[in-house]
């Protein structure tokens, strides 16, 4: 009886394994539309008859990584959106100069590495308004990602009252949880589609990681005729006109 009860627990530990796993690595785009339909204003894809993609890079800048992560995007034409830790920027100003520089966009990720949805609204609207003030000194700032991945309805009352979107993403290979730039790489070749945006992550060790992820991604994509561009520019080629 008790190798029965222990066998069952081992079965349903290896089930719950396997589904995990399978959301990870084939989650369908099902999963995806559900989320983009209950806040139709947060920007998860965008329909578009075009081969394109919108690369977004967050948590930067960093002194050694985002200047990397540049130097593999201009070698393969590619341009990117950057959310940026407003607290990251100060001694790393040239670095954020380039990337404006460089026909990047740069965007709204507040002022720390920390889940926005666990900010007070009055916090939360600070934070915001203070980041935008270091960003907008480099190039206009529309688009906002929280921390963690998390909003609620007031966050974004407060984004539409300060002119930003929403955006969060279509294909995310969880790069900070899983340590691996062939699985980010992989995953993402998979799971791409024309209007879809990617998110990979900057700063230290992930910088690292997305630099390698991107040196795999970024040929084969162009092999499949796809281009990366903005946020901005994907929006101006949606078949919705949003």
């Amino acid at each position: 009886m008790l190798a029965r009860m222990i066998l069952a627990i081992i079965m349903a530990g290896l089930t719950l394994l396997l589904v995990t796993a399978a959301v990870f690595l084939f989650r369908p785009d099902w999963i995806v539309a559900p989320l983009a339909s209950l806040s139709p204003e947060v920007v998860y894809s965008i329909e578009t008859s075009e081969p394109v993609v919108a690369l977004t890079v967050d948590d930067g800048p960093d002194p050694e990584t985002t200047e990397r992560i540049l130097d593999v995007l201009g070698r393969y034409a590619a341009r990117a959106t950057f959310f940026l830790i407003s607290d990251h920027v100060a001694g790393n100003e040239d670095v954020v100069a380039r990337t404006a520089r460089e026909h990047h966009e740069l965007a709204n990720h507040l002022n720390t590495d920390h889940p926005s949805i666990l900010l007070d609204p009055v916090d939360f609207e600070w934070q915001l308004v203070a980041s935008h003030r270091v960003l907008s000194q480099f190039a206009n700032v529309r688009w906002f990602r929280p921390g963690s991945a998390w909003y609620s309805a007031g966050m974004l009352s407060v984004l539409r009252k300060h002119g930003y979107r929403c955006v969060l993403g279509s294909v995310y290979p969880f790069d900070p949880q899983l340590r691996s730039s062939w699985f980010a790489a992989r995953y993402v070749l998979q799971h791409v589609r024309p209007g879809s945006i990617l998110v990979l992550h900057d700063c230290g060790r992930r910088g690292e990681r997305t630099v390698a992820a991107l040196a795999t991604i970024l040929p084969e994509l162009s092999r499949r005729g796809f281009r990366l561009i903005t946020l901005s520019e994907m929006l101006d080629l949606s078949t919705l006109g949003r």
